[in-house]
Parts: structure tokens; C-alpha cells; sequence
């Protein structure tokens, strides 16, 4: 089942996904990417940072704007082009993230959509925002 189309799509659409972070997941997600640097991974190192704990990895947070972009707005067959990120916030093991991904322009003649993105964690912190350029999946 593939995705919307742009013409399934309109300004304001918009669509989200919640996870909370466990302490496992830091742990896939550093093997899985290769970054071990020990503010995610070190808490006798962490409490000495900023954030007197361990985070999770800020594109462990923007994985969640993928999953949004991948498998609900546009969805499945959408073609990911860019995404400009911000990071505002750390998110600490047992926050439980939302990305939200908004449809903010279009073009048809290009099939290409715009999308806001940010992601808030459970007390309503914007923990990242940003932009992302997508290809919607094409039907018919």
C-alpha cells in the first residue's frame, strides 16, 4: 500500500509518532550507527557534561521525523530529498518523544511537498524543528 500522492495531499495536512526512549535504544541505535561518544553512553562521563546525564543521540530523535515521513505523511513510496535540522533540547532515557511533520508547501508540476518538522518531548519541549523536501509516491 503506498503512501498519499500530491494530490492526495493539501497545505496543513499533518501527521505524528510518539515513542519513549529507552536506555536500550541509545545503545542499538550507537551500534547500529557506529557513534559511541560517551555523553550517550557513559553516565560517570555524562554527569560531568551540561546535561549531568546521559542523552540519547540527536538524529535518534530526528529518526522518529523519518518514521512519520516513511510510513504516514505521504507514507510508504514517499522519496525522502532533505531535511534541515535543529536541535534545541536533549532527550533523556524515559522521555517520550512526538515528531510532527506538516505539509507547508507544494508543487505539483515537480511532485515535491514541503514538510515542517519538529518534535516535542512529553512536557511539551521542542527538542528539534526543522525542514524537509519529499517526493510523495506516485499512483496509477
Amino acid at each position: 500500500m503506498l503512501g498519499r500522492s500530491i494530490n492526495e495531499l493539501k497545505i496543513g495536512d499533518f501527521a505524528e509518532f510518539s515513542k519513549t526512549v529507552s536506555e536500550t535504544d541509545i545503545y542499538l541505535f550507537a551500534g547500529i550507527v557506529g557513534d559511541f561518544n560517551p555523553a550517550h553512553l557513559n553516565e560517570a562521563y555524562a554527569k560531568t557534561t551540561f546535561f549531568k546525564t546521559r542523552i540519547a543521540h540527536g538524529m535518534l530523535a530526528a529518526g522518529f521525523v523519518s518514521s512519520v515521513i516513511g510510513m504516514q505523511l505521504p507514507g510508504p513510496g514517499t522519496i525522502y530529498i532533505s531535511q534541515e535540522l535543529k536541535f534545541l533540547a536533549p532527550v533523556r532515557i524515559g522521555d517520550t518523544v512526538t515528531a510532527h511533520v506538516e505539509v507547508s508547501e507544494m508543487n505539483v508540476e515537480k511532485n515535491r511537498v514541503r514538510l515542517k518538522t519538529w518534535c516535542v518531548n512529553q512536557d511539551g519541549v521542542k527538542i528539534l524543528e526543522g525542514d524537509a523536501l519529499a517526493s510523495p509516491p506516485k499512483k496509477g
